[in-house]
């Protein structure tokens, strides 16, 4: 079996029970998320439409930057606005969670290779050749769907796909790695989401959330590389994919 297919054996009703619990880093109980469950009206509406609303708003209103760490509760990264392929999927997991519908977490790495552009100079040699990297699993309507298309917001992907217009094939750097950056699959339609699946090197495996997988396999850095990301290399980062998002 391809190792980046979701399995089809159904959850029992004790596995989905599991896949909707609070967990440290998914607080949805924090009450902050809870008010944008009830400001945006989620639990009234169906699976698909509820599945669809909390997955447009990670992938729109969290703009696509980078945190502190990996590592933070989902409340922290609706607090900080931006995210990552690690920090979105923890909150679009509590958020899943917050609303009833169960969701895993499923581990990899990717080549850094895909993250230049968005990462340039110092903080591109210092960052792993392999990054911690990550997407959500969701069951709905009997079947595991696998999302990573809300990593980059509409504003920053529209913004690479004028820059690069004219690119035919495949497409690697400034965040993505997918087969079509003009029309690469990040809409929620009910079915897989993509944006930077074929970076891919490693693949970790399912966790029931991302705190057993932190547990387990850690954060991409460490010692003196972690404070100077958290501290200065992070905010140069981030005004960077600021700049493409305005000016590409």
């Amino acid at each position: 079996m391809d190792i980046l297919q979701a399995p089809t054996t159904p959850p029992s009703d004790d596995q989905l029970a599991n896949w909707r619990q609070a967990t440290s880093l998914l607080d949805y109980g924090h009450p902050a998320i809870q008010d944008q469950v009830a400001r945006h009206g989620w639990m009234q509406l169906g699976e698909y439409e509820r599945i669809g609303a909390v997955y447009n708003f990670v992938r729109d209103d969290i703009a696509f930057g980078y945190n502190a760490s990996d590592d933070l509760p989902a409340s922290t990264v609706l607090a900080d606005g931006i995210g990552q392929c690690n920090t979105k999927g923890t909150l679009l997991m509590a958020l899943l969670r917050a609303v009833g519908v169960a969701c895993r977490f499923h581990g990899f790495t990717i080549d850094k290779a895909l993250q230049k552009g968005a990462i340039t100079g110092i903080a591109y040699q210092l960052a792993p050749r392999s990054i911690i990297h990550s997407w959500v699993e969701v069951w709905s309507a009997g079947q595991w769907i696998r999302l990573e298309g809300f990593i980059l917001d509409r504003p920053y992907l529209q913004a690479l796909q004028r820059r690069f217009v004219g690119h035919q094939g495949s497409f690697c750097g400034y965040g993505a790695a997918t087969p079509n950056l003009q029309c690469p699959p990040v809409d929620w339609e009910g079915t897989d989401t993509f944006i930077q699946r074929d970076g891919i090197n490693h693949d970790f495996g399912l966790f029931d959330s991302p705190d057993d997988f932190y547990a387990q396999h850690g954060v991409n850095l460490s010692g003196l590389k972690r404070w100077l990301y958290v501290y200065v290399i992070r905010h140069w980062m981030n005004r960077n994919v600021a700049h493409i998002r305005e000016k590409l």
